[in-house]
């Protein structure tokens, strides 16, 4: 492995020395005009059959071609948007007045929950990322709760149940009645509920199943709808199973919004760095919102209009202070891509939150960037029942569910070697003694170890320069004093920002991007299945039927489709296409080459960079 790898890696330096870009201009904060953060993604003729939440970013055109340091520069533009002030167009931003007035009625309604928490809950769910930061923020609200001597009021639906919270389980999103019965069975009995469903999209069926359900039951539930899209741009094809769609569900919202018997929190964010991948800032958004708005709750002081504002301008300044060490997590990225192209894995060993947060990330990759998921994985301090999410200890349901650090310790630490990176997660409230025994322990087996630490100003343990010496690089994040909830949230965002950069980085690395788009997506539910359709169109220029049976044949295997395989439902596609691999790469050599299935497998396996085979074709059709 090590002679291939270093081989590999001869390969590399020589693309990269041809290839990669080192874009200056990003790089130096008074040089940024080439990678501008202005307004042109929301010209009414850019891209304009899209939704804001699926278009291409104008600043990360070249993201395939850049190198680490570009990345994360180009990373940070894009992040930056999510706090642009509102410009002469329709989109609500994330400071707009309309939106802060919103997130102020929000918390008044959870304040009268925290009044009768016997008989009222406030239930967070999503799909994918929205529904494990539904689990995340969930259970860090019902802590604080506790421990300000108030009962528990949160719970947590995910589509696809516990599984989905460390694995991709994107079937149950396209299943409108699950996510209502999943509603109803968490909230049975109360009299009250605040149905907070995120989908960033303003797409996920289950979200809009149980937005719905809301709707016919204005008794008890009150719904909010958190995503990133304008309402007019919600998915407008028919709920699997029934008549509804999402915007007509939106739409129903917006006329009892007026009289404040239902919610809509929707900022645009701008595009993603990598188009369609949510997990971004889509994820970081609904993490800033439902913190802002529980915080505001939880305060004995009144929320005011200003407080709201001042506490999400708090969250631009942890953005700030992240990228403040844009080199250092360069560093980590290019340490990350390295062992993906050697074939090997990077490792997250975190602690608390922050561990959390590695394990969030980790899963995420697979159905983006068609990962295996073992090449990043995520290990966390102590066991399921320090969790406490619903389903309880998820060990026997596969390896991927093995996520302690005796976990990691037993399977994956007797066979690291140098190719393989890992990367700690952890702040001065842990326990750092802990960490550094761990971080001898693994440097036993590789020198390829990394730290990303969280102090505050003036209080690094003693322990730290320990840790420091055994690892190849480390991030030491230095903040100010602050309120520790405040601090603790901050600290969570500045981790997920940096796990984003160095897992959509090193997958960059790897060649799992061409431009900004997302070439190795899993094909796994409906709203995947029509972005790898439209994908396809874009790249192929061919007709939106010739791309649509290129992508049947690729998960079916077949270079002739049958009457039964087009007759199939589009449930059965996605079902079949999760069995496969590489569908959208093989439908598009197949698309650019007039060349058999076959023919496109071979194509692929001699070119393993998803990139380099796609461009070959490209300029050979």
């Amino acid at each position: 492995m090590g002679t291939e790898c270093n081989q590999q890696q001869d390969i590399w330096r020589t693309f990269g020395s041809r290839k990669r870009t080192d874009m200056a201009a990003v790089a130096k904060p008074g040089r940024m005009k080439a990678f501008s953060t202005t307004h042109d993604w929301e010209s009414t003729d850019y891209e304009p059959t899209l939704p804001v939440t699926e278009k291409s970013n104008p600043l990360t055109r070249d993201i395939d071609r850049a190198s680490a340091s570009s990345i994360v520069k180009m990373l940070q533009a894009c992040d930056a948007q999510m706090f642009q002030e509102k410009s002469q167009t329709e989109y609500q931003r994330l400071l707009s007045e309309e939106i802060v007035k919103t997130l102020m009625e929000v918390a008044e309604r959870v304040r009268l929950i925290l009044k009768d928490p016997q008989d009222s809950l406030v239930v967070l769910s999503g799909c994918g990322t929205s529904g494990r930061l539904a689990f995340f923020m969930a259970s860090g609200f019902n802590r604080e709760l506790q421990r300000l001597n108030y009962a528990p009021i949160c719970s947590y639906v995910i589509a696809g149940g516990d599984r989905a919270l460390f694995s991709s389980q994107e079937a149950p999103e396209d299943d409108p009645t699950l996510g209502a019965l999943r509603l109803k069975k968490v909230s049975e009995g109360k009299k009250r509920v605040l149905f907070i469903g995120v989908s960033c999209g303003l797409s996920a069926p289950f979200v809009a199943g149980q937005l719905d359900f809301c709707l016919r039951h204005p008794d008890v539930y009150t719904p909010v709808l958190v995503g990133f899209n304008p309402a007019h741009q919600a998915r407008n094809e028919p709920l699997p199973g029934c008549t509804l769609t999402f915007r007509s569900v939106v739409t129903r919202m917006e006329e009892l919004a007026k009289t404040q018997k239902a919610f809509l929190i929707n900022p645009a964010l701008g595009p993603e760095a990598i188009s369609g991948s949510s997990r971004m800032k889509g994820g970081s958004a609904t993490k800033i919102l439902l913190e802002v708005v529980f915080s505001a709750s939880f305060s004995r002081t009144p929320v005011t209009f200003n407080g709201i504002v001042q506490h999400m301008r708090s969250y631009k300044k942890a953005l700030d202070f992240t990228y403040s060490h844009s080199e250092e997590i360069a560093v980590l990225t290019e340490a990350a891509g390295r062992s993906l192209q050697c074939g090997r894995q990077v490792c997250y060993l975190g602690w608390g939150s922050l561990g959390l947060l590695g394990l969030i990330d980790a899963s995420e990759c697979k159905p983006t960037f068609g990962a295996d998921y073992e090449d990043i994985r995520g290990f966390v301090s102590g066991v399921y029942k320090e969790l406490g999410n619903n389903e309880g200890d998820l060990t026997l349901m596969g390896p991927e569910f093995s996520i302690s650090h005796d976990d990691f310790l037993d399977r994956v630490l007797p066979r690291l070697t140098d190719d393989d990176a890992v990367l700690l997660l952890y702040s001065d409230s842990d326990d750092v003694d802990e960490v550094a025994k761990l971080a001898h322990r693994v440097r036993e087996k590789t020198s390829n170890i990394h730290g990303a630490y969280h102090q505050t100003d003036g209080g690094t343990a003693a322990q730290q320069d320990d840790i420091n010496k055994l690892c190849s690089s480390t991030i030491n994040f230095t903040w100010s004093q602050e309120t520790p909830k405040r601090l603790q949230h901050m600290r969570e965002l500045s981790t997920k920002l940096l796990l984003n950069a160095v897992s959509t980085g090193a997958h960059i690395l790897k060649g799992k991007v061409f431009k900004n788009y997302m070439i190795d997506l899993q094909v796994t539910n409906s709203k995947l299945y029509r972005r790898a359709a439209r994908l396809l169109q874009e790249l192929s220029s061919h007709s939106e039927s010739q791309c649509e049976e290129a992508l049947l044949k690729a998960i079916y295997q077949v270079d002739k489709l049958s009457e039964d395989i087009m007759t199939c439902s589009l449930k059965t596609h996605t079902h079949t296409a999760g069995k496969a691999k590489k569908v959208v790469p093989l439908a598009l050599v197949c698309l650019l080459t007039g060349c058999s299935i076959k023919e496109a497998e071979t194509r692929l396996e001699q070119q393993p960079i998803v990139r380099e085979a796609v461009e070959a074709c490209l300029k050979s059709s």
